[in-house]
């Protein structure tokens, strides 16, 4: 499709440092000024305040684009801070208009001006947003040499963020704080995680970490199978080697929904959703008690995202949104519960049972004579004393179904 049969472009999206117009090339502050309505925030208004000819106009509160888009066609500019397509308004309205109607002048980003002001190369840098998000996702960005740089939302949240890292044995970690970055007010500072006291912090901030571990400090490896004791749980989880094994089954990809059905400890959703950002999860789960408990274990590990319904299967699955991937952790034993989750299950998406006792591994035998699918028999042992010396215990077996809906 031509840029002609998008529509011509009507909408400027303008990105502002802290210099204002200053900063500004000759095309952005031409679009500006013939912009018929001009919105942003209080202070980008501010910023651009002397090259604004139309009409300036606040975001409402709550934050909406409709604004915007009730003015499709006429010359509408938008301002936002620096990048605007990098966590900023500017990605929110091309979800909704093709990238042919709007014009996008973009200025280094806050990421890029800490990079730069740290001397690190972006490209070896994480860059997380927590703008009017929870802290808890830095959690599996924390391990030993990391180099971070975190989005903030307000003059509050670099003291919070110092104390996650002190909690999580990190407590020695370098922290850098970089206010006002590219204005008149800029300014670098710098504290450890455990002996963070600055104050007066600029409510425009950025983070930079450089993650130290301390002896105590347990950091979420990479790979599928959490240690068990990271989880709180009553005795109903997946346990780890098989955990890892079933994540394998499950092929989580970006952007992908899984629901984990008899989610227990959130285990398996918990390490879907590790994956990658991108990926969602939905644990259902009968009792509330399991259900809260996973709630908190999603959020001790990082993943605060992750949805927990509490109700039984499969009267719980109305309204969900079809998942990708399904885990039946609990229900495998009732064909009601099986074929509502075979059902919802997308069209090329992968169902993963696992089975212990011999009546539900009978059953998983049926659906694979039945349609297909691929069958594993996970045995394991541990070495565990025996007197003064060592033997194998065997793990009781699992019988694992693992089946591609066509």
């Amino acid at each position: 499709m031509d840029e002609a049969s998008r529509g011509a472009p009507w909408l400027s999206i303008i990105g502002l440092g802290e210099d204002g117009l200053a900063g500004l090339g000759e095309a952005a502050r031409a679009a500006l000024a013939g912009a018929g309505t001009v919105f942003g925030g209080a202070r980008h208004l501010r910023l651009a305040a002397g090259g604004i000819t139309g009409m300036a106009q606040s975001w409402p509160s709550p934050f909406s684009v409709a604004p915007v888009l009730a003015l499709r066609g006429q010359a509408v500019a938008v301002l936002a801070s620096g990048d605007p397509m990098w966590h900023g308004v500017g990605a929110t309205l091309l979800r909704d208009i093709p990238a042919g109607e709007a014009r996008v002048f973009p200025q280094a980003s806050a990421a890029s001006l800490a990079a730069t002001r740290m001397g690190w190369p972006l490209a070896e840098v994480t860059v997380l947003s927590l703008h009017a998000r929870d802290p808890a996702l830095l959690r599996p960005h924390l391990h030993p040499g990391a180099r971070l740089i975190l989005l903030t939302s307000d003059a509050a949240q670099p003291a919070a963020i110092a104390a996650l890292l002190a909690a999580e044995g990190f407590a020695t970690s370098a922290i850098t704080v970089l206010e006002a970055l590219g204005g008149s007010d800029e300014r670098l500072r710098h504290a450890t995680a455990a002996a963070f006291d600055l104050d007066g912090i600029h409510p425009l901030n950025t983070l930079a970490i450089e993650v130290l571990a301390g002896p105590d400090a347990r950091w979420l490896p990479r790979a599928p199978g959490l240690p068990d004791d990271l989880f709180q749980h009553d005795g109903q989880l997946t346990k780890r080697e098989v955990r890892a094994i079933t994540l394998a089954a499950l092929r989580p990809f970006p952007g992908a929904l899984l629901w984990d059905v008899g989610a227990g400890a959130g285990s398996i959703g918990i390490e879907w959703m590790l994956a990658h950002p991108a990926c969602r999860a939905i644990g259902i789960e009968v009792r509330a008690d399991r259900a809260a408990r996973a709630e908190a274990n999603a959020r001790a590990l990082g993943v605060p995202g992750l949805r927990l319904v509490s109700g039984e299967a499969p009267a719980a699955f109305a309204g969900l949104p079809p998942p990708d991937a399904l885990f039946l952790g609990g229900g495998a034993n009732d064909p009601c519960v099986f074929d509502a989750a075979l059902a919802a299950l997308k069209r090329g998406g992968v169902f993963v049972a696992n089975a212990v006792t011999l009546e539900t591994e009978a059953l998983l035998l049926a659906r694979h004579a039945a349609l297909g699918g691929e069958l594993l028999r996970i045995g394991l042992s541990r070495a565990v004393a025996v007197g003064g010396m060592t033997g194998w215990r065997p793990a009781m077996p699992v019988t694992q179904w693992v089946w591609h809906k066509p």
